[in-house]
């Protein structure tokens, strides 16, 4: 039995859920979203809850259970607050800042760096060597930080880069004489 399946969705207030020929779509101050469920779960809107369960006890039935209410329940989320990220640039000269719709690096390369910022999503510099990520989506927010951190990856002897917050950076001891 899925631990995280059988748990109902509360439907915040300022948020409006539909469910209709196996397309869940919700509304929110955020924006909103739509999300095929798949055929093998049924979905019922019952008391301001979004409840899931498994159609039969196929594999796929039991699978798509967990990871359709897990979807769903950050989608949910999403509308009412906003999911933030930040990233912060370590290293001599490593700084960015956002210029009209692009956010401008500098990393220690002999050019700027230079990314348009998606239309879904914040991004903010709160300080040279910070930058913050904000939008409704959690997928969108943790794939636009990947795609930043691709452009300098931390490096583990000097323990340089672009580095998530709260991410472990392995350091590695250097030659010895």
């Amino acid at each position: 039995m899925s631990r995280v399946g059988k748990h109902p969705i509360d439907i915040p207030a300022g948020v409006t859920v539909d469910f209709k020929d196996g397309l869940l779509s919700g509304r929110g101050k955020n924006g909103n979203f739509d999300f095929k469920v798949h055929e093998a779960v049924k979905t019922e809107i019952v008391d301001g809850k979004i409840v899931f369960s498994p159609g039969d006890d196929s594999k796929i039935s039991r699978s798509m259970w967990g990871t359709c209410r897990a979807i769903v329940s950050k989608a949910v989320e999403g509308l009412s607050t906003n999911f933030v990220k930040k990233v912060n640039l370590v290293g001599v000269g490593y700084k960015a800042s956002v210029q009209g719709e692009n956010l401008v690096m500098q990393l220690g390369y002999s050019h700027d760096i230079i990314f348009e910022i998606p239309g879904d999503l914040k991004i903010v510099c709160e300080s040279p060597t910070t930058i913050s990520v904000s939008g409704m989506s959690k997928q969108r927010v943790g794939e636009v930080i990947k795609r930043l951190q691709r452009y300098r990856a931390p490096e583990p002897y000097k323990g340089k880069g672009v580095i998530i917050e709260g991410q472990y950076v392995y350091r590695k001891e250097g030659k010895k004489k």
